[in-house]
């Protein structure tokens, strides 16, 4: 079991304040790493996510970062030192039909789920690349595989994602840093609750999944510490869907 093992490592989460992020960087902890926690709205102390990964003893650092706002993420990522793990999983949605998707939701939603992801990526991959050691995950979504409802600029961010994760991972590969994605199928959070509010919507949802409910922010752990972990160490270039069956459906 020691290839989970991530003692000594530090970690920087994106999004880290409520739902997957908490989830991801709360597991992270429990392995071992060190948390440098990075939202938009992250409290400078007493916060939710520093309260739990602090109680597995291992150190929180937070950091709140608009990622939406380019100069700032860019600064953020130069002022960082080392970093074993970046799990850039921030992100944003806007939903409206297609016709009626204005310009700024559709470059708040790139800039978020896109754009910010690449800055922390090249930014903090390049420091992995000289040390020849590093993990990069991103959080891709059902969206990075099927085209969604109303949500044109997620779903051409999170297919982004997705070829974006492949991209670095043929890059960086053979020089010690893997990047992968993991897929979260639908999750019970901020981000889904207007579906979860609708009846007939939320109906089919659940219909479709196989393991016959919504996922909790938990159900990404597993996932989380894996890739992040050596045993992942051959895994390049994946995006691991942890969805309770939706896409076998």
């Amino acid at each position: 079991m020691n290839l989970f093992d991530l003692t000594g490592r530090t970690a920087v989460v994106t999004g880290c304040r409520r739902g997957i992020g908490l989830a991801m960087a709360d597991a992270l902890a429990a392995a071992g790493a060190d948390i440098i926690g990075v939202s938009a709205a992250l409290e400078d102390g007493g916060s939710e996510v520093a309260r739990r990964v602090e109680a597995h003893g291992r150190a929180f650092t937070p950091h709140r970062v608009d990622l939406a706002d380019r100069a700032a993420v860019a600064a953020f990522a130069a002022a960082l030192g080392p970093v074993d793990i970046l799990v850039n999983n921030a992100g944003t949605i806007r939903r409206a039909p297609a016709a009626e998707h204005s310009d700024a939701d559709w470059d708040l939603v790139l800039e978020v789920d896109l754009s910010a992801q690449f800055v922390l990526a090249r930014e903090v991959g390049r420091g992995m690349l000289q040390r020849g050691r590093g993990r990069i995950i991103f959080t891709a979504s059902m969206l990075s595989f099927q085209g969604g409802v109303n949500v044109p600029g997620y779903a051409a961010a999170k297919s982004g994602i997705a070829g974006l994760t492949r991209a670095l991972a043929n890059e960086w590969a053979g020089r010690g840093v893997n990047v992968n994605a993991i897929a979260p199928g639908y999750i019970a959070t901020d981000n889904t609750q207007a579906l979860q509010d609708q009846p007939e919507r939320n109906k089919a949802i659940l219909d479709r999944i196989p393991a016959g409910r919504w996922g909790r922010p938990e159900d990404i752990a597993g996932a989380t510490v894996f890739l992040a972990s050596d045993a992942a160490a051959y895994v390049h270039g994946t995006i691991l869907a942890v969805d309770g069956g939706w896409l076998a459906r």
